[in-house]
Formats: C-alpha cells, sequence, structure tokens
C-alpha cells in the first residue's frame, strides 16, 4: 500500500511538473522579427521607444531593426522576404500593386501624419520662405520617394514651380545628401532629424522650414508586409501593432526630455540636449499619428500628392493595400 501510495505521489509530482514547463515554454516563447525602416530618425519615436521600453518583448517579440537608406530598399527586402516587416512610405506599396504583383504589399499601420523633413540653408535666413527658392537649387531626395513628392506638392502650392523657379534635384541618394551638401552639392537640402540639426550644429547648414508644417496631413509613413504574411501571421501583425501603438501612447504621455533619453541609446552621436529639441521640433508640428489607423481620407491625400508629381500610374482602391483591423483592434484592447 506504501509502495503504491509513494508511486501515485511521483505521478502527480511528475504531471505538475510536465505541466509547469509546458507553461515556462509557452510564456518564454518569443517570435523573432526582422523589421527594416526608411530612414533612422527621430521622427519615428514611437517604434524606438517601443524598443527601449520593452513594449515589443511584452507581445513576445524580438524585433531586429535595420536602416534600408530609402523606401526603394526597403520594398525590394520585403518582397524578397529578406524581412517580415517594412517601415517606409505607403506610395511604394501604391507602386508594387500597380505593378501587377500577386503577392503585394498590405499597410497595417500608420505611424507619421507629416513630412518629417525640413529645408536646409547654407546661410542662416531667419526671415525664409519659399520664394527663396527661386532660382536655386535643392536636393530634394529620390524621384518618386515621399520626401520629393512632397516637397513638390508644398512648392508647387505656394506657386514655385519646381524645373521652372527651382531644380529640385533627385540625383543623389537618401542615405547621402547630408553629406553630398556638406560637401558642395546644391544651395539647399531637405532632412531628417537629428541629421539636420547636427548638420547645423558643425556650422554647415541651417534649418530654415518644416516641410510638414506646410504640407499639412499626410500619411507619410507605415508598417506594412506582403499580403501572404499578414494572412498566415495575423497573431504576429497584431502583437507588433499592440507593441508600436503602446510606443505612440508613451510618447505623447511624456515629456520631449524624458522621450530623448529613452531614444538616446538609438542615437549615440546626439546629446539629451539635442535629442529634447528635436523630439520637440517634431512635436510642435504634429508630427505623430494619434493613433495607428491608416484612414481612406489619408490614402487619397497621399495619392492625390503622388499624381500632382506625376507619379501615380492609376489610384489604388483602399481596401486592396490597407487593413485596419489590427490598429483598430489595438485600440480596444490598449489605453
Amino acid at each position: 500500500m506504501k509502495t503504491y501510495k509513494l508511486i501515485s505521489v511521483l505521478i502527480v509530482i511528475l504531471i505538475v511538473s510536465m505541466l509547469t514547463l509546458t507553461g515556462c515554454k509557452k510564456d518564454d516563447t518569443i517570435t523573432k522579427l526582422t523589421v527594416m525602416e526608411v530612414t533612422h530618425s527621430v521622427f519615428y519615436a514611437p517604434q524606438y521607444i517601443a524598443l527601449s521600453e520593452g513594449f515589443f518583448k511584452e507581445e513576445g517579440l524580438d524585433v531586429e531593426l535595420i536602416d534600408g537608406k530609402g523606401a526603394d530598399k526597403v520594398m525590394a527586402a520585403l518582397l524578397s522576404n529578406q524581412v517580415e516587416i517594412g517601415f517606409m512610405g505607403p506610395e511604394a506599396s501604391i507602386y508594387v500593386y500597380n505593378q501587377g504583383k500577386e503577392d503585394y504589399v498590405v499597410n497595417f499601420a500608420q505611424l507619421t501624419q507629416r513630412d518629417g523633413s525640413f529645408i536646409v540653408s547654407r546661410i542662416p535666413e531667419p526671415n525664409f520662405t519659399l520664394e527663396n527658392l527661386r532660382g536655386k537649387e535643392i536636393l530634394g531626395g529620390r524621384k518618386g520617394g515621399m520626401p520629393h513628392m512632397v516637397l513638390e506638392y508644398v512648392l508647387k502650392q505656394k506657386g514655385v514651380i519646381p524645373g521652372k523657379d527651382v531644380n529640385v534635384r533627385t540625383d543623389i541618394q537618401f542615405g547621402v545628401m547630408a553629406g553630398a551638401f556638406t560637401g558642395g552639392e546644391g544651395d539647399y537640402t531637405t532632412l531628417f532629424e537629428p541629421t539636420a540639426t547636427l548638420v547645423e550644429k558643425e556650422g554647415k547648414g541651417y534649418v530654415v522650414m518644416s516641410v510638414g508644417a506646410e504640407s499639412g496631413y499626410i500619411p507619410y509613413t507605415a508598417y506594412s508586409a506582403t499580403k501572404s504574411y499578414i494572412e498566415k501571421n495575423p497573431q504576429i501583425i497584431q502583437k507588433f501593432t499592440n507593441a508600436i501603438y503602446k510606443g505612440m501612447l508613451w510618447v505623447e504621455s511624456h515629456s520631449a526630455e524624458e522621450v530623448a533619453k529613452s531614444l538616446q541609446q538609438f542615437f549615440p552621436d546626439s546629446d539629451v540636449a539635442t535629442l529634447t529639441n528635436v523630439v520637440e521640433r517634431y512635436r510642435s508640428i504634429g508630427a505623430w499619428a494619434p493613433n495607428p489607423v491608416l484612414t481612406k481620407e489619408g490614402l487619397d491625400k497621399l495619392q492625390a500628392v503622388m499624381a500632382e508629381a506625376g507619379e501615380l500610374e492609376k489610384k489604388v482602391d483602399y481596401e486592396k493595400i490597407v487593413t485596419t483591423k489590427f490598429a483598430e483592434e489595438a485600440m480596444k484592447k490598449i489605453k
């Protein structure tokens, strides 16, 4: 009888141990994701906050972030399955859809809602207006990319016509524009932060205008994945969107200095004071979207900008390249 009881106790202990180990394995399961961003900028603060504050880990994700240095490169990596998620302007997904690709790219979460670039001059111009660009040359980014198209859209809205009143150069790669400018190319350039401020601190340029302040609302950058990846991995996409939304809320509810301190590990060349100023600069123009939903009105505005730039082959239906179910679910779940 004692032997029977001992065996029974041992069996119970074994079962409990197995259940405990199984539970640990489930809790400790981490999904690794590779995400490629269009460029490395404080403009994407909520994304880095999601990393530094552990929001991706809370969702069971181990995210590796890669700087793609341009939307064309991000899209190429996404379509060739080198990365699971791409972060770039939604215009890239429109180009791919219009090319007739079967496994096209779908946008599932918006992050920024204005252009994040700044016009940098070689000389101080405290009273700068876009009229100052007449007869001058400005480095505008890759042809067909968001920085280039929005810059030209803003110029045309103010009656300064590219190719006639101002030469907008598109022959210099996005990632080397700062170096080209400080090396003597162009009278002006457009740069993201903190690069614009770093150039200014070196005395090699002066920030004179925010392009985003002039452009108004536009869904400037969003997260996307191939249609097949989203269909096969809806839980991963939901977890990723949850983490991004947590980052958005954290940025909204904390001071510029607190955001800067959390960001600094991703921008080691910038001190906290510099990053604080940059965060305040982006916050002042309403750079970050209040939630990750990419609206139909937003996509319509983007396609109008593309059409104005002569880069839209044909308009794409909103439902084809945008899904809002993950963003909407995140907003229900996270307060």
